[in-house]
């Protein structure tokens, strides 16, 4: 009897949203850590996508704004069921996180100036300033590969330092990078196997032996088609004009929620690099533009977010519920800037 090839054996709908649930449920480590059990979860040890195809989507995902590991879950939940995959997959990468920031944050308002919240704060602290340091530390070793390089990272810092709204810095980065990219050579494009970010091991499986891989069929939804890219582009923005629009006619444009809604509507559009390249967006107008909440604040919800599971930008939902603590709908500050 002829055994049936693994890419024909597709994974069940049911199955795929028990792998997403326990997924969410154990990313942590921040993006690097989540990338990693994805890659020995998808493709060592389930085998539902090859490591070309791996990569390549990681690749993809990386030059979109927002959590890099989010977002290749939700493309590979889309490779697999559709739609519906998609957002199942994305969804619970992210609600187990967002329910217990939700909680930690009501029970920061309720016991953070208690003796033992004090305590046990101030322990977290220096762990996660060591983490961000850190991370700041890796991501210059791998992307400042040039002496321009440096001195921009060193002027963009020091705009940040002196109160210099974050999109005209993420702008006039932008420019020089494409100035400099007009002035030097193109540099020659590699033939070779493209080469696995930090934390993910190659371990080169065999193409066949993958569910999905550069040879599988493509599948009918994976397909382009201009009346479902209209109609996927008309239902995100119809979706995101009536909440924003439904805050603004309920609350007034001046509310504290109806702000939140516009300023994460924002940061979303420029979360390029991952959760610590915008956590110093997120902070400069949190505390200083809108005073939702103070610094030490700040620092207390970095802390309670590396203990959670998920992308550390869910940390917004701390800033969201103290932002709106002091508001008749408090909960709802935790729940919109994730939505994004």
């Amino acid at each position: 009897m002829t055994a049936t090839p693994q890419n024909e054996s597709p994974v069940s709908f049911k199955e795929a949203l028990k792998f997403w649930f326990w997924l969410g449920c154990v990313s942590f480590g921040g993006p690097a850590g989540q990338i990693a059990l994805m890659h020995d979860e998808l493709v060592v040890r389930r085998k539902w996508l090859s490591e070309k195809r791996y990569l390549h989507a990681l690749n993809y995902c990386m030059l979109l704004p927002g959590p890099e590991a989010q977002q290749l879950a939700t493309y590979t939940g889309w490779l697999m069921h559709g739609t519906r995959g998609g957002i199942a997959a994305g969804a619970f990468f992210v609600l187990p996180s967002l329910l217990l920031l939700i909680v930690l944050s009501w029970a920061y308002t309720a016991w953070g100036n208690h003796p033992w919240g004090q305590a046990l704060l101030w322990g977290l602290k220096p762990a996660v300033t060591a983490l961000v340091l850190h991370a700041a530390h890796r991501m210059a070793k791998r992307s400042l590969s040039a002496r321009w390089l440096w001195v921009l990272a060193a002027l963009s810092l020091l705009g940040m330092l002196w109160g210099l709204p974050f999109p005209l810095i993420i702008l006039g980065a932008a420019a020089v990078g494409f100035y400099k990219s007009r002035q030097q050579p193109a540099m020659p494009v590699s033939a070779g196997p493209m080469t696995p970010p930090e934390g993910v091991t190659s371990t080169n499986p065999l193409e066949t032996e993958a569910w999905l891989n550069d040879h599988s069929a493509q599948p009918a939804h994976t397909r382009y088609s201009p009346s479902r890219l209209w109609r996927a582009l008309a239902g995100g923005i119809g979706l995101w004009v009536l909440s924003l629009g439904g805050l603004a006619l309920l609350l007034g444009l001046g509310h504290t929620l109806t702000q939140m809604g516009g300023f994460f509507t924002q940061a979303a559009l420029l979360t390029f690099g991952g959760a610590y390249a915008v956590l110093p967006y997120v902070t400069q107008a949190a505390v200083a533009q809108y005073g939702w909440l103070t610094a030490a604040q700040m620092m207390d919800g970095l802390a309670l977010g590396e203990t959670t599971p998920g992308p550390l930008i869910m940390v917004v939902a701390f800033v969201g519920f103290l932002g709106g603590h002091s508001q008749a709908l408090r909960c709802w500050a935790g729940w919109w800037p994730p939505a994004w």
